[in-house]
């Protein structure tokens, strides 16, 4: 009978609503930050910078938009260039999402072109595509700068380091043996990281490149050295993928709609792909056009907050460092995919 009462009791407290705790006070949240942050503190993104994609309907005929940032200079300039010209020659225009692989990536294109599922002819590529290679997936120090990325740069800061790895084992007597030192030279891991132009940028002593944080949008290709022209095309839906940075081209990120891709149904072909039985679970993608080409009461606009004020940098300090009421103990730190960059839309 006890254990009866005292799981009821439990059930019960648990069960009583947070709501009606009464809020400490103490310091600012993040949200709470950005929600007081100035006019000054917000700069608008281009029209020309934003794509608008419209899927279909969904089951119960709700509509469904994504819209896209595009990457600024100097990153990502020539997939950026195929881009528009997919968008603005409508070779977009009924391709369908053909990839969804859990914790990872949504990925949207023609479903006849470069998929192991086609079933048909891939549509024909239209002209003036650009060919980039893939020393362009990096842009070089000085080339960062002049675009207006403020990233620290240390000259005594070495592109590589040495790293040393020793270990060893408890033997059947208990003492412990230790193995010989083994030391290599490595590439700094994990790189420093920024922010320029509102993006998360990451970059060593030499070399700055995009991020592959949540909501990135990156261009599919085939093995090396292929790059990609930007038919495909992809967004991240899991934890950050950082193995691909310098691997694949970042062109931007998505600001709005992102639940409409994150929810698909995942395919349960190779990588995610839907399979030739699962062909219904394509979202078709009715239309993707670069917002500075529609009706200007049409166009949408958003800001971000610049990443070069002092209203992100306290807000990315307190995310780093969590001091408002729900939380105990300030973390000390935040993974640079964590300091989401905050983008609002206005009228």
């Amino acid at each position: 009978m006890r254990t009866a009462l005292l799981a009821a009791a439990t059930a019960l407290a648990l069960s009583f609503p947070l709501a009606a705790q009464e809020e400490p006070k103490g310091a600012p949240a993040p949200a709470e930050i950005v929600a007081a942050a100035p006019k000054a503190d917000w700069v608008a993104i281009p029209a020309e910078d934003l794509l608008v994609m419209t899927l279909a309907p969904d089951a119960e005929g709700n509509p469904r938009t994504v819209v896209i940032q595009l990457m600024p200079a100097p990153f990502s300039q020539g997939w950026v260039h195929n881009i528009r010209l997919f968008a603005r020659s409508g070779w977009y225009d009924g391709i369908s999402v053909n990839r969804v692989q859990d914790n990872y990536v949504t990925q949207w294109g023609d479903p006849n072109y470069d998929n192991p599922e086609a079933t048909g002819k891939p549509k024909p590529l239209p002209e003036g595509l650009k060919v980039m290679t893939e020393a362009e997936y990096v842009v070089d120090y000085l080339a960062s700068i002049e675009s207006g990325i403020d990233i620290p740069f240390d000259e005594e800061d070495p592109f590589f380091e040495t790293t040393c790895v020793s270990g060893g084992y408890f033997g059947q007597d208990g003492k412990f043996v230790e193995l010989e030192k083994s030391c290599s030279e490595v590439e700094k891991w994990p790189p420093a990281s920024s922010f320029g132009w509102g993006f998360p940028i990451a970059h060593n002593a030499r070399r700055a490149w995009p991020v592959h944080c949540y909501g990135m949008v990156g261009v599919g290709r085939n093995y090396s050295p292929d790059t990609g022209s930007g038919a495909e095309l992809y967004t991240v839906i899991g934890h950050a993928p950082r193995h691909l940075d310098r691997n694949i081209a970042l062109v931007g990120r998505v600001i709005e709609g992102m639940e409409h891709l994150s929810s698909l149904p995942r395919g349960k072909g190779a990588l995610g792909f839907y399979t030739a039985e699962e062909a219904g679970k394509r979202t078709p993608i009715t239309s993707v056009r670069v917002a500075n080409d529609l009706p200007v009461n049409e166009q949408p606009r958003f800001e971000y907050l610049s990443t070069e004020s002092a209203t992100f940098a306290t807000y990315a300090e307190a995310i780093a460092n969590r001091r408002d009421p729900f939380f105990i103990t300030p973390a000390g730190g935040a993974d640079i995919c964590n300091i989401r960059v905050p983008v609002r839309r206005v009228p």
